[in-house]
């Protein structure tokens, strides 16, 4: 019996033109990331559970993978910051602070597999980290380095939402609420999807709020306009709560600083309503939505957080990163069709395909091209010559050359260009500067293309 092929629900495979289009997104993310000065990290994929689990509880416990192998208790890891977390407590005195490190890599959670979420999926995340201290630019510089991310890789409809859980705790906490401030803002959480009277029903209804306070609290959480004008809303707040005050500074500083770094205000906005976790995060919020795609949620989250690693170390780290949800964001632009598959790498540049019994000719060749930076396969089934062509233009492959007796007795190279059909017989110096300016020209484009 032979044992039918098939991959898990929740579990992507891509074919080989769509898995070029992921790493060059990967390629884009690890250059500018690198280009402020983050460091590449990788941490194992399996950890041992009570590592792993130290801060996890309720859903997030529910989803680990957790299995045994001998005496060993072991997890697969659910995301790449618990593993961070570790890694700076591990290796605490080899490291130089604040620490910047940049990881791309899969993680797990065994949730309910369904449209854009996965059960494996890539998660790419950049984290500063701070001994004791971490000045409140580096709040800015997060979402700053998001911006050219993704303006690199060619998006142009999105915002990134900020906020500042200071301003939130200290707000309810004002308004007598500080004991219930996880359950509101949970229930706020929910503001797009359910509508204010909805939310406002919960909060009388199931949180016991008074209708005054819940009208206090969608009139605060509906301030809106430009990102000046929000900060000045909030000016009417100050003095009746020092945590408010702190992270209204901290929220302007964050907004001055954004402009410095170049991002245009279209792209970002103060929101209210961003949140992020309940006791995680301790001051500026992030969260990126697609504009076009708001019913995706959140491609892009993360924020600011006071000690990293409480639970492996009596050291105050304190730290701000955020992560792309790589493999969703990956999903989602697929699907709207926005992959530019004409700009993606193929695997090769060239394909050679030898015309003589003897190979050495065409080895050499493709040695040559190989030293000149040129990606070259060499080809030598025997096929048709329209089975060879068929397998360039399946591939994606841009140049096919052909080196026969005529061209070698010559000192020529025939080339075709797979893309216009045009085909030379020209010198070897020639020939490489036609396919290097054609290669230069078919990468000038981005990863992703906006459909207008």
């Amino acid at each position: 019996m032979k044992v039918q092929p098939r991959t898990l629900s929740g579990f992507m495979e891509l074919l080989p033109r769509e898995q070029a289009i992921m790493e060059e997104m990967m390629s884009v993310l690890r250059e500018t990331y690198a280009s402020y000065g983050f460091a590449p990290l990788d941490t194992p994929v399996i950890e041992a559970s009570e590592v792993l689990l130290a801060k996890a509880g309720g859903e997030t416990e529910k989803q680990i993978y957790r299995f045994s192998k001998g005496d060993s208790d072991l997890s697969l890891r659910f995301d790449l910051t618990v593993p961070l977390a570790k890694y700076v407590a591990l290796h605490y005195g080899s490291l130089a602070f604040p620490f910047r490190r940049y990881q791309i890599g899969k993680v797990y959670r065994g949730e309910r597999a369904q449209r854009g979420r996965f059960r494996e999926f890539y998660q790419a995340d950049i984290d500063i980290i701070g001994d004791g201290k971490l000045d409140i630019a580096n709040e800015a510089e997060i979402p700053a380095i998001i911006y050219q991310t993704f303006s690199r890789l060619g998006l142009q409809k999105f915002q990134i939402r900020v906020n500042n859980r200071k301003i939130l705790n200290g707000f309810y906490s004002m308004m007598g609420l500080s004991e219930q401030s996880g359950d509101i803002m949970r229930t706020v959480d929910k503001l797009e999807k359910i509508g204010p009277e909805k939310v406002s029903g919960i909060l009388t209804g199931e949180l016991e709020v008074s209708q005054d306070a819940a009208d206090e609290i969608l009139k605060f959480i509906a301030i809106k306009g430009s990102n000046g004008q929000v900060l000045e809303a909030l000016e009417q707040y100050r003095g009746r709560d020092a945590l408010f005050d702190t992270g209204l500074e901290e929220l302007g500083t964050v907004v001055k600083y954004l402009s410095a770094f170049g991002v245009p205000e279209e792209y970002f906005t103060v929101d209210l309503t961003i949140a992020r976790g309940l006791d995680y995060y301790t001051g500026t919020v992030y969260e990126t939505a697609m504009l076009d795609h708001p019913e995706i949620g959140s491609v892009c989250s993360g924020g600011r957080y006071d000690n990293l690693a409480e639970y492996y170390t009596n050291k105050i780290l304190p730290g701000v990163g955020i992560s792309i949800g790589l493999t969703r964001l990956f999903y989602v632009l697929n699907e709207q069709n926005m992959l530019n598959v004409e700009n993606s790498s193929a695997s090769a540049d060239v394909l050679a395909l030898p015309m003589t019994a003897d190979l050495s000719p065409a080895i050499a060749l493709c040695a040559q091209m190989r030293r000149d930076g040129v990606r070259v396969q060499l080809y030598t089934e025997q096929k048709k010559f329209n089975a060879k062509m068929n397998y360039a233009d399946k591939l994606g492959i841009p140049y096919v050359v052909f080196l026969g007796e005529d061209e070698i007795n010559a000192g020529l190279i025939s080339c075709k260009d797979m893309a216009s059909g045009e085909q030379t017989k020209l010198d070897y110096g020639q020939t490489l500067s036609r396919i290097q300016a054609g290669l230069a020209q078919k990468r000038g484009g981005t990863v992703i293309r906006e459909i207008k």
